[in-house]
C-alpha cells in the first residue's frame, strides 16, 4: 500500500477517532447504563426497597453531606468568571493618512534636516521593506509626524495620547451606557511613552472617575501588553465586588518615536507601526455581557540573553534614538510560540489532540527524536484567531507553524493592511474585522496571540455569548471593500 493511500485512509479515520476519544465519558458511561437498568429490572422494585431499608442512616447522610459540601468548597473557591461586557477601537482619521508616496517623500526631506543622519541609501531600504510589508495605502500616522521635521516633544506626545484614547473610551462608554463613575479598576498599556502624570491619571481626570479605583500604567511590556492587561485585570476582579467593572485601554504612542538614523535593524518600526489603541470593558457580571474570557497564559523567554535584546530600545552610533529589531527576532518568536502552545494546549485541546500529542512526545523520547513531532490541530479548539498584525512575517510564520488556512489568518493580513502595525491594540482590530464580516456565531472561540519584547508570546481565549449586531467600528468606512489581494511586493 503506497503510503498516499496510507495517509488518505488515517484522514478518513481521523473523524471517528475524534469522537470516541473526545467523548469517551459517554461511550463508556452509556453500556455502564444500560447494564444498571437491566439489572435494576431483574432485581425488582421489592427486593430494591429491601436493599434501601438496609442502609444505616449514617451512610444515607454521607452520601449526600460529601457530594454537597465538595460542591459547595468547589464553587466557593473556584475562580469568578470574567466577561467581556465590549470594546471599541480607535478610529482613524482621513487626514493622518500615509500612502507610501508621502510617506517616502516625507523620508526624503528628512534627510535634509539638521542632525538628522538618515540617508538616499535609507530611503530606498524603507521603499523595498514597505512593498513588502502588507502595509496599505490608508494606514495613519500622528499628525506630529506630518511635519518637517517630525515633532517628537512632549506636548505633541501627549496630544496624540489624548486622541487616541479618548475617542476609544468615548466610543465604548457610548456603546455600553456605562458612568465612568461606576468603573472600579483600570489599566493602561503603552510601552515606549510614559509621562508624568500617567495615562491612567490623564483618563481619571478627563472622565472624573472615583478617588478610589484601583489604575495601573503598564510600559515597556511590548505589543503583547494588551493581553497581560487583561490578565491583570482579571486578578483585580477576583478580589473586588461581584459585578465590578473593570477598563482596559492599549494603545502605543508613535511620536516620539521616530527614528532619524540610518541603521537598517533600526528602521524598520517606522515602516511598520501606526496610529492605534482600543479600550475594553471587563466585568464580573454576566449581563451584557459579549464574550467570556476563558484563558490567560503568558510565556517568557527574557531569561535568555539573545530574546532579551531581540527587541531593544537604544541609541545607535550617532545618538539617535530607536528600537532594533534583531535579525533572529522570527526564530526566537517561533520558540516563544511553541513555550506558550505547550503551556495551553492542555487547557483548551480536546482529549483526541492531547492524546496525539502525549504519544508523540512519548515516542521522540524512545526512539530519540527520530519520529517527527505532532503538531496539535488548534483549529480543534478555536473558530477564530487574532494573530498579533506585528508584520507579513509574522503572520506568515504562524500561519505556517499552526497549519492554519488563509481564512484564519485573514483578519490579521487586513488589519495590518487596513491599519498597520498597531502594536497591543492589533488583536483587537482583528476581532472588529472578524464581527464587522458577521463570522463571529454564539458558542465561538477565539484565540488571541500577542508578541513582545523581553521576549514574550501571551495569549487569551475567549468564547462568544452575543455576537455584535452591526459593522459599526473602526471598519464601518471600509469592510465592503475587503477583503483585498496583498501581492507580494506591491509596485506603485
Amino acid at each position: 500500500m503506497s503510503s498516499s493511500s496510507s495517509s488518505a485512509q488515517l484522514k478518513r479515520l481521523k473523524p471517528l477517532y475524534q469522537h470516541v476519544v473526545n467523548n469517551f465519558l459517554v461511550v463508556m458511561a452509556a453500556p455502564l447504563a444500560v447494564a444498571a437498568i437491566v439489572n435494576a429490572a431483574r432485581v425488582g422494585p421489592d427486593e430494591l426497597l429491601r436493599m434501601a431499608r438496609a442502609l444505616r442512616p449514617v451512610h444515607v447522610f454521607l452520601a449526600a453531606f460529601v457530594p454537597a459540601a465538595a460542591a459547595t468548597l468547589y464553587l466557593m473557591l473556584r475562580p469568578r468568571p470574567v466577561y467581556l461586557v465590549d470594546y471599541a477601537c480607535f478610529r482613524t482619521k482621513p487626514n493622518c493618512r500615509v500612502p507610501f508616496a508621502t510617506f517616502l517623500e516625507h523620508a526624503k526631506l528628512v534627510t535634509y534636516v539638521e542632525g538628522a543622519s538618515i540617508d538616499e541609501r535609507s530611503v530606498r531600504f524603507m521603499t523595498r521593506l514597505l512593498e513588502r510589508s502588507g502595509l496599505g495605502e490608508e494606514t495613519c500616522l500622528p499628525p506630529a509626524h506630518h511635519f518637517i521635521p517630525p515633532y517628537r516633544n512632549l506636548e505633541a506626545s501627549r496630544t496624540e495620547v489624548e486622541v487616541v484614547i479618548f475617542n476609544a473610551i468615548d466610543d465604548l462608554l457610548a456603546k455600553t451606557g456605562i458612568s465612568p463613575a461606576a468603573i472600579d479598576i483600570l489599566v493602561v498599556n503603552c510601552s515606549l511613552f510614559a509621562p508624568i502624570p500617567s495615562f491612567t491619571d490623564m483618563i481619571i481626570n478627563k472622565y472624573k472617575m472615583r478617588s478610589d479605583i484601583r489604575n495601573v500604567h503598564l510600559s515597556g511590556m511590548g505589543c503583547s501588553a494588551g493581553l497581560i492587561s487583561v490578565g491583570l485585570a482579571r486578578n483585580f476582579l477576583q478580589v473586588a465586588p461581584h459585578g465590578a467593572h473593570a477598563l482596559v485601554v492599549s494603545t502605543e504612542t508613535i511620536t516620539p518615536n521616530y527614528y532619524v538614523g540610518k541603521e537598517r535593524a533600526m528602521l524598520l518600526p517606522n515602516c511598520l507601526f501606526r496610529m492605534g489603541g482600543a479600550a475594553v470593558l471587563l466585568s464580573t457580571s454576566r449581563a451584557k455581557a459579549r464574550f467570556r474570557l476563558s484563558r490567560v497564559v503568558r510565556t517568557l523567554t527574557g531569561a535568555q540573553d539573545s530574546a532579551y535584546r531581540c527587541v531593544f530600545q537604544e541609541e545607535d552610533g550617532e545618538g539617535h534614538r530607536g528600537i532594533n529589531l534583531s535579525k533572529d527576532l522570527m526564530t526566537i518568536a517561533g520558540d516563544s510560540l511553541k513555550a506558550n502552545i505547550t503551556a495551553i494546549g492542555p487547557l483548551v485541546l480536546p482529549a483526541s489532540e492531547q492524546l496525539l500529542f502525549a504519544l508523540s512526545f512519548i515516542a521522540r523520547r524512545v526512539l530519540n527524536r527520530r519520529v517527527k513531532p505532532y503538531l496539535p490541530d488548534f483549529r480543534m479548539a478555536f473558530e477564530h484567531f487574532c494573530i498579533h498584525a506585528g508584520g507579513r512575517a509574522v503572520i506568515d510564520e504562524l500561519q505556517r507553524s499552526l497549519g492554519l488556512s488563509d481564512e484564519h489568518v485573514e483578519a490579521s493580513r487586513m488589519a495590518l493592511h487596513r491599519f498597520g502595525n498597531t502594536s497591543s491594540s492589533s488583536v483587537w482590530y482583528e476581532l472588529a474585522y472578524i464581527e464587522a464580516k458577521g463570522r463571529m456565531r454564539p458558542g465561538d472561540r477565539v484565540w488571541m496571540i500577542g508578541f513582545g519584547s523581553g521576549f514574550k508570546c501571551n495569549s487569551a481565549a475567549w468564547e462568544c455569548i452575543s455576537p455584535a449586531r452591526n459593522a459599526d467600528g473602526p471598519w464601518a468606512d471600509s469592510i465592503c471593500r475587503y477583503p483585498v489581494d496583498i501581492p507580494e511586493v506591491l509596485k506603485h
